[in-house]
This record gives structure tokens, sequence and C-alpha cells, in this order.
């Protein structure tokens, strides 16, 4: 009796530290992803303890040949939850830099969010996980 209760307060204990463990726990949304458009893949790495993203595919390499590599995303750091903020991601097609959101779900999809500020003027798209066999642009 004395040694299950023994092994009951073990298993919480530990449940215990899991929990609070949970970003650590969590999915680094690293990896190439296709973005909202389908028109081009970023490579989402670690940068230190942060995150950095380049441009490593795009569907008409032909004419935007010149954004291959372009770094649009950057210093973004976890807080809590899995979630990534308070870096910044650039739209090269406006020619803008905004703050962005990094929230993986599940393992093949991110949630982004573009944010001016407040992050109730905010867009959010949803980027998916790239196959194995993407063809990059920087290869």
């Amino acid at each position: 009796m004395i040694s299950t209760l023994k092994r009951m307060v073990q298993a919480a204990a530990f449940a215990i530290v899991a929990a609070s463990a949970g970003p650590a726990l969590a999915a680094e949304p690293t990896g190439i992803w296709i973005d909202h458009t389908g028109r081009g893949a970023v490579e989402i790495t670690k940068c230190g303890s942060q995150l950095c993203g380049s441009i490593v595919w795009l569907k008409d390499n032909q004419n935007h040949r010149q954004a291959c590599g372009l770094k649009v995303i950057g210093e973004v750091k976890p807080v809590k939850g899995g979630v990534w903020d308070g870096g910044w991601i650039y739209d090269p097609e406006e020619d803008a830099r905004y703050s962005v959101e990094i929230t993986p779900v599940g393992a093949n999809s991110l949630k982004i969010v573009g944010y001016l500020g407040s992050k109730l003027f905010s867009e959010t798209m949803m980027w998916q996980r790239a196959p194995a066999d993407l063809k990059r642009c920087d290869a």
C-alpha cells in the first residue's frame, strides 16, 4: 500500500513538472514552409535562441530569382505555450516589415500572425510544411 502511494505521488510530481515545462516540450516551428499564397517557401531555422527564416523556393523562380535567400523572418523568441513572438516578418511584395507571432498547429501547419504595433491590427495566415523533395532555389 505504501509503495503504491509512493508511486502515485512520484507520478503526480512528474506530471506537474512536465506540465510546467510546456513550452520547452512544444515543437519548434523549424523546417521549410510553403507560405499562404503557395508562391514561395521559407526555411525557418534557429538563430541562437531565436528563429529566423529565408526564402528557399519560388514558384516563379525565373522572374523573382533575386528574392531567393532573402531573409524574411528574424528575432522571433519563444514566449509561452509553443508560441513564438517579438520578432519581425518582411513582405517583399509590399516592401514592408511587420511584427510577427508564429504558432505551430500540429506537425504540418503554422499560424503566422503579422501585426503592426497591436494584434488588433493583424493578418493571420496559415503556412503548410513543404514536401521533402521541394527543389530549393538556393541549391
